[in-house]
């Protein structure tokens, strides 16, 4: 895989200095198909899957973890259940056969969906629009 550095570097000495793509692949030591790639996407493709995640020990027990988690949002973080909690509740109440490591994963991916993100808005003032005094 290869990091946005790279891509960047292919694209600009590719795009805007007009360097030849068989020159970039000679230039950056790698094949002329990965600077093509490099030249149709502007990130790295990340990877993706062919097929959704199985998980048929699992399937059943999704509702009742994901009520848990819903319930758990309005908890303070030290009274939330863990994923090993979870299991354990599972195991013993509703006799799930799964292992820890798939519910573990499961609650994991979860909490990695559900989470709140904040992105700063910052922007440059300009000369007309600061207040003169």
């Amino acid at each position: 895989m290869y990091s946005v550095d790279i891509y960047s570097r292919v694209r600009r000495t590719c795009l805007k200095d007009g360097m030849s793509s068989r020159e970039a692949a000679h230039y950056f030591n790698t094949n002329r198909k990965t600077i093509a790639k490099m030249l149709r996407h502007e990130l790295p493709p990340g990877y993706q899957r062919s097929e959704p995640l199985r998980r048929p020990k699992l399937d059943g027990f999704v509702g009742v973890i994901d009520q848990i988690l819903r319930t758990d949002k309005a908890l303070i973080t030290k009274q939330r259940h863990t994923a090993k909690r979870i299991f354990e509740h599972q195991s013993d109440e509703h006799n799930y056969t799964g292992s820890l490591t798939t519910v573990t994963s499961y609650v994991r991916e979860q909490k990695r969906r559900t989470k709140e993100v904040f992105v700063p808005l910052s922007h440059p003032l300009r000369g007309s629009a600061c207040l003169h005094a």
